[in-house]
């Protein structure tokens, strides 16, 4: 067998050492996110300008904030006052968590400063799902759903149902009968509004009857992620919350957050977590340098990428789907795949590690104007980048 020459070798050696040590300054938010001015870390402020000029006049509905944080720094943030008591007040006729124009609970927890994320608590919950295989709590993703309700008899007993994976709920494909994309989060037709009404949402998901195999065909179905909260309470001894606090968000320097409950007392994974849009974008910090932090690894090897692997294709929509996360194209449709997460209302946590890049919306556009275009979104903050 060649050896390398003594010179290549050399070169390895120094590009290695010099990556050690450009990993090793790179600020970590532990403690709070470092500020830089934009023109430090290469970002033209005009187009991102032009963005706050346009949620100001609210031009694009009801926007609550914007960050933009690149190469570890916060660039970019801008936060904008809404009357959403005036916005529901024909709409309001019952209050509660669930009662989505109640502004004690919507856009902000008791209208203090953490806001709801919605349905990015899906991708939170990915994560966990992977702390716990790393922790060998949960084999695998090729674990069967089944044995982890076994307190659970179906209604409609189906062989469909008892071959379903932890990677098909992961991916929207267990082949579950579910509708929540025909009729708004309001309606009680929407499945996802029947789930949020009902005394135990486990039981209603599990007597669900199947329209499709497992791994057939892509359905959002927040349903399933509740599902995934019961089997990280059964798998770990402990709810998504508490396994949260011990194993993400304490390594993370997260110690301000709030999660609903559904009527059991299971953690609402599928839309209830409340953070700091400084914190959130530390769930995107940590996807973007692969599950490290500061050192440690928090997700197992590979998770990320098997998380944010665009093969699930997602019918007349522009992004795929991974593990709970959306993937949304950029630069042109060269391939390329920002890591993102969605939440009803506008809240958007978008990750480019190519450009070192993670950008956070939050808002409230259930009204009068739709929710803030994701693909759009990045497009327009992208070409501040020099």
């Amino acid at each position: 067998m060649k050896m390398m020459p003594v010179r290549s070798l050399l070169l390895v050696i120094a590009f290695l050492a010099q990556s050690i040590s450009i990993a090793d300054d790179r600020p970590w938010p532990t403690g709070g996110w470092e500020k830089a001015t934009p023109a430090s870390q290469n970002v033209d402020v005009a187009p991102l300008d032009q963005l706050d000029n346009e949620f100001a006049s609210g031009e694009h509905g009801y926007i609550d904030g914007m960050m933009v944080f690149r190469n570890g720094y916060l660039v970019y943030e801008k936060n904008y006052e809404q009357d959403y008591d005036k916005a529901a007040e024909r709409q309001v006729q019952t209050r509660g968590m669930y009662q989505y124009y109640d502004a004690d609970w919507h856009p902000r927890y008791q209208r203090g400063p953490l806001h709801t994320i919605q349905s990015i608590s899906k991708s939170v919950t990915s994560a966990l799902v992977g702390i716990a295989i790393k922790r060998g709590e949960i084999p695998g993703v090729e674990e069967l759903m089944m044995p982890y309700f076994e307190d659970y008899d179906p209604a409609i007993p189906d062989a469909r149902r008892d071959s379903i994976t932890l990677r098909d709920l992961l991916t929207m494909t267990a082949g579950i009968d579910w509708d929540e994309s025909t009729t708004d989060y309001t309606d009680p037709l929407n499945s996802a509004a029947a789930l949020e009404s009902s005394n135990d949402w486990v039981r209603y998901v599990i007597d669900l009857p199947m329209r499709a195999a497992p791994g057939d065909e892509y359905v959002y179905n927040s349903g399933i992620t509740v599902l995934i909260s019961h089997i990280l309470w059964k798998a770990t001894g402990k709810h998504a919350d508490k396994y949260a606090e011990e194993h993400l968000f304490g390594p993370l320097g997260i110690d301000s957050y709030y999660w609903k409950k559904t009527p059991t007392g299971l953690v609402d994974t599928e839309g209830g977590l409340y953070l700091l849009p400084g914190d959130l974008a530390k769930i995107g910090y940590l996807y973007a340098n692969d599950g490290m932090w500061d050192g440690d690894r928090i997700l197992p090897n590979g998770w990320v990428a098997a998380s944010v692997n665009p093969d699930t294709e997602v019918p007349g929509f522009y992004a795929r789907y991974g593990y709970q996360w959306w993937l949304v194209p950029y630069d042109g449709g060269k391939d390329e795949w920002a890591y993102a997460g969605f939440g009803y209302g506008g809240q958007r946590l978008l990750v480019v590690p190519e450009y070192n890049l993670i950008v956070v919306f939050t808002g409230w556009n259930i009204y009068d104007k739709p929710s803030i275009d994701a693909k759009a979104a990045l497009e327009r903050v992208l070409s501040a980048l020099r």
